[in-house]
């Protein structure tokens, strides 16, 4: 497992709700534990090329993930104007480029390994829950040194719905054997807000991720922090 780093963890913001006992902790993956836009940008050029598409540009790929590939490759002939009948070629040549880069271009947050490493000693147990196809997401944990953190990774294929519907999550709590109310959700997006809002969980956001384009404190959450690791300020 990483070491962690001596960088203190800035406070979290004043004001903000300080959150109920808890048992475990669900958090999300890209824009949340690893930023992942390169990959995602890298992936989608190549894809576009195979289809002789013109390639999105990255603030597009920041509006639009999150919600998962489908939706994202979906957008993306949208937004270049090729059909939608292209769909199931850009998805196969979509998933292929991604395996091929998945994780190269992309970089840990600072506070991840730390925060991390500070609930794991507080002895909550840890799952992640992304959007992101399972076969992506645990290669990408894997490849960061972050998968030993997390007794269970679920992919946005691994139940009937994705976030923000609340099904996800109320899996993850009965996989994790924990009360949703004493299940902390660790997001970035309105996705998991409203996720966590709908099954009962507390939830709080980090203010760096991508959120599809919008203000992050403008979402109802307990909390937007900086760093995974200032969430010891939120803590009893």
């Amino acid at each position: 497992m990483p070491e962690a780093s001596t960088t203190a963890a800035p406070s979290a913001a004043p004001g903000h709700r300080r959150l109920p006992p808890l048992q475990a902790a669900i958090v999300d993956l890209d824009g949340t534990l690893v930023d992942t836009l390169g990959d995602f940008e890298a992936a989608l050029a190549r894809m576009a090329a195979d289809l002789g598409c013109a390639a999105v540009g990255r603030d597009f790929i920041a509006r639009t993930v999150g919600k998962g590939s489908e939706h994202l490759i979906a957008r993306t002939l949208a937004e270049v104007g090729a059909p939608a009948s292209l769909y199931e070629r850009a998805w196969q040549r979509y998933q292929q480029h991604y395996l091929q880069v998945n994780g190269a271009h992309a970089t840990v947050y600072p506070g991840v390994v730390e925060g991390l490493q500070r609930l794991r000693a507080r002895g909550l147990r840890l799952a992640c829950l992304t959007n992101k196809p399972t076969a992506f997401a645990q290669p990408l944990l894997a490849a960061k040194g972050l998968s030993g953190f997390f007794e269970q990774v679920f992919g946005g294929d691994a139940f009937a719905r994705k976030k923000p519907d609340p099904l996800p999550l109320i899996q993850t709590c009965k996989a994790l054997g924990t009360a949703p109310a004493a299940t902390l959700m660790i997001g970035d997006s309105s996705n998991d807000a409203a996720a966590a809002r709908a099954a009962g969980c507390p939830v709080v956001l980090l203010s760096y991720g991508y959120n599809h384009g919008e203000p992050v404190s403008a979402v109802d959450c307990d909390a937007v922090i900086a760093r995974i690791d200032a969430l010891e300020d939120l803590l009893d």
